[in-house]
């Protein structure tokens, strides 16, 4: 290997190590922040939304990743949707939304991640063999609480280009809880002002190559645009399903046209709404 191989070998070391150092960071802040509040015996729902944002935000800026909202992100209770595209979206979208997670309750027993999620208020799913009715009652009590929820519709990753077809049957916990959806799409682009091909996971990717892959790159901004939230109330599941498809479908060819070098003579800058403001508050 030559002088420059090695040097250029030692560099992405270097960077990587610095970002493991940075998330093993931020997980123990997250700690520390859950034994603060008593997060560990019962989550207080009413105030942690504010830690599990400032908490998210950390978790990408330590990757890296800079989060910018295009518009300010409303803090709407209500049943949260967005475009799936990476892991990556859940420390983004966790950033600026004031919901919480959706998880499928064997979660709750990994070491360490299981943990923490809990003490973040996530709401464990108990599936049967593709008992989507149950799922939807079970979050239909959560909105009922006064607790917002986020979900992925598309139910899978893609490359963020578009909005696959979307599956409309967990929208009816928002019909039965008299609560609105509240759409909100992302994007991430690189350097250059394109749409990045680093931090999408999808495919034949695995966990480890897509890790390595984020922490590898560098300048890559998150861009999140909250779109209106769709009304509930006398709206049939399909009715409201073809709506949310379309809210998505245009309101990321917004974001593309709004953030994209190729599409647009600029970039946003940093609302007064802005993750990094978040990052201020304790976690």
């Amino acid at each position: 290997m030559g002088k420059a191989m090695r040097k250029l070998a030692l560099a992405k070391q270097l960077n990587r190590g610095k970002k493991v150092s940075g998330m093993m960071r931020t997980m123990a802040g997250g700690y520390r922040a859950a034994s603060k509040i008593g997060a560990w015996q019962e989550p207080p729902r009413e105030i942690l939304p504010k830690y599990i944002q400032a908490f998210c935000g950390k978790m990408a800026g330590s990757f890296g990743v800079n989060i910018v909202e295009v518009e300010p992100v409303p803090q709407t209770h209500a049943l949260w949707a967005s475009n799936h595209i990476s892991w990556m979206d859940i420390p983004v979208i966790g950033s600026v939304s004031p919901a919480f997670f959706l998880s499928k309750a064997e979660v709750a027993d990994m070491p360490i991640f299981g943990r923490l999620a809990k003490a973040a208020g996530t709401l464990f799913i108990k599936r049967g063999s593709g008992d989507a009715d149950s799922v939807a009652q079970q979050m239909t009590t959560f909105l009922q609480k006064g607790y917002s929820i986020l979900f992925y519709p598309e139910g899978t990753t893609t490359d963020g280009t578009r909005i696959k077809k979307i599956h409309g049957k967990l929208l009816q916990s928002a019909i039965d809880a008299g609560k609105p959806v509240q759409p909100i799409v992302l994007c991430y682009v690189n350097s250059d002002g394109e749409l990045d091909d680093k931090v999408p996971y999808f495919g034949g990717l695995t966990m480890k190559e897509s890790l390595l892959q984020i922490m590898d790159s560098s300048a890559v901004t998150a861009y999140v645009l909250p779109l209106e939230p769709l009304a509930t109330s006398g709206k049939t599941k399909a009715a409201l399903t073809k709506e949310l498809q379309e809210r998505m479908q245009e309101g990321l060819k917004t974001l593309h046209s709004r953030v994209l070098k190729s599409e647009s003579e600029g970039v946003p800058s940093p609302t007064s709404s802005t993750a990094e403001q978040r990052l201020k508050q304790p976690a």
